[in-house]
């Protein structure tokens, strides 16, 4: 990936378009079934992007409890894309919404002074809800209740490509009547920076103007986007992941940990001392997270079966506490392993 980088054709994106990132953008459109799409340096810009083009002041929109757009963007979907949320139970599973659900917050229209729901945010995968998928049917009947209520409908997908993994779907299958979707090139591709956001062509200009507002002018940008293209060479191998999830979650279990088996690579854990317990995995040498009240670990292309078993042994019984984490901590530092062997990959 770093070779790409150093080795990437690059132009000026600002003035006349950079033709390494032109070649990401293309073929991730491709991949998603869209006309076109753009480079952002995060997915929180593309989503963000995708909301002020959809949303007018007065706007509400539809999200799934916990969804990045509404809990971890700093509020960005109100402040600056001016629109109401309105969070939608889970009434279809774990970070999933019904049809008749987005039917029954969609209303009809009230009079002038009451807000106007004109737009739908889907997440897949459901990051807080532990790496949840909506299956292509399931989300196939969502988007159309949306635009049966005429409502636009935009897809947070920044692990849309674990999802499209574990279904065995190509990701084109879970996009299905969007206007919009954001996918990252980062979390488990493993790019060091960058997303990708698509829908029709005339979405793209304005998208790019937008971009331009929010300040991610770009300029030698083949640099970044040369390494998006070595990780989307990398999709196939995501079902790595999830299996080795799952390894880390039935260890657990047999540990006495209440872990949830996960979809893709995210793992939760419920626990009773949640800041007791982060201490403590790291104080063993496992790097994790708080999510949604529990420990999250995840898997991604860094970590091996040898990592999982090495995690698995420094984390220990539930039940040894800090009567035995010490010893555990010890014998992690004594086997010289200088790298965390589970991890968790922001956004």
């Amino acid at each position: 990936m770093r070779s790409a980088m150093a080795a990437a054709e690059v132009g000026d994106d600002v003035l006349d378009r950079d033709p390494t990132m032109r070649e990401l953008e293309v073929r991730v459109a491709g991949l998603l079934g869209a006309a076109d799409g753009l480079w952002t340096p995060s997915g929180s810009m593309g989503n963000l992007i995708a909301l002020m083009s959809h949303l007018d002041r007065g706007d509400a929109f539809l999200a799934p409890v916990g969804a990045h757009v509404l809990d971890a963007e700093l509020g960005t979907a109100a402040w600056l894309a001016g629109g109401m949320p309105r969070p939608l139970p889970h009434d279809g599973g774990p970070g999933r919404v019904t049809p008749d659900a987005v039917r029954r917050a969609a209303g009809t229209a009230g009079p002038y002074y009451t807000l106007r729901t004109t737009l739908l945010c889907l997440e897949n995968t459901h990051n807080a809800s532990g790496g949840t998928v909506t299956a292509p049917e399931e989300h196939a009947a969502v988007a159309a209740a949306a635009k049966a209520a005429r409502l636009r409908v935009h897809l947070d997908g920044a692990r849309l490509w674990n999802a499209a993994a574990s279904q065995g779907v190509p990701p084109g299958a879970l996009t299905v009547g969007v206007d919009t979707v954001q996918v990252c090139l980062s979390k488990g591709l493993g790019a060091p920076v960058g997303s990708v956001v698509a829908g029709t062509a005339e979405f793209i200009d304005e998208a790019r103007r937008l971009r331009k507002m929010l300040g991610g002018g770009v300029r030698q940008g083949g640099v970044l986007a040369a390494a998006g293209l070595v990780a989307l060479d990398r999709v196939d191998r995501l079902g790595e992941d999830h299996e080795r999830a799952r390894t880390l979650a039935a260890g657990l279990r047999e540990r006495g940990w209440q872990a949830a088996t996960p979809q893709t690579n995210i793992v939760l854990v419920a626990v009773a001392d949640l800041d007791g317990t982060l201490r403590r995995f790291s104080e063993a040498g496992v790097r994790a997270s708080a999510m949604s009240g529990q420990v999250r670990l995840m898997t991604h292309g860094d970590i091996g079966d040898a990592e999982i078993a090495a995690a698995l042994e420094r984390i220990g019984p539930v039940e040894s506490g800090r009567t035995t984490h010490a010893s555990t901590t010890a014998r992690a530092l004594r086997s010289g392993a200088g790298r965390a062997p589970a991890r968790p990959a922001g956004r």
